[in-house]
């Protein structure tokens, strides 16, 4: 699994926006830079979490990463 990933961070106005380049759909707005980073890192770790328990979901076989035979 990756331990590094890349954060944007932009001032838009009184607002700092910023998302994870890596990573859709992790993105969020706060009042200071400082915030803003504590929330990107909070809000990753749930999507990859998210993400890890979504392929662990029904139907799946085994752990993420096994690999198997199937005969039809």
């Amino acid at each position: 699994m990756k331990d590094t990933y890349t954060a944007i961070v932009k001032r838009s106005g009184p607002w700092w926006i910023g998302w994870i380049e890596e990573v859709p759909g992790v993105n969020c707005q706060e009042a200071s830079k400082d915030a803003l980073l504590e929330t990107l890192a909070v809000t990753l770790r749930e999507a990859l979490e998210f993400n890890r328990r979504d392929r662990q979901g029904p139907g799946s076989c085994g752990s993420p990463g096994q690999a198997g035979e199937v005969t039809t």
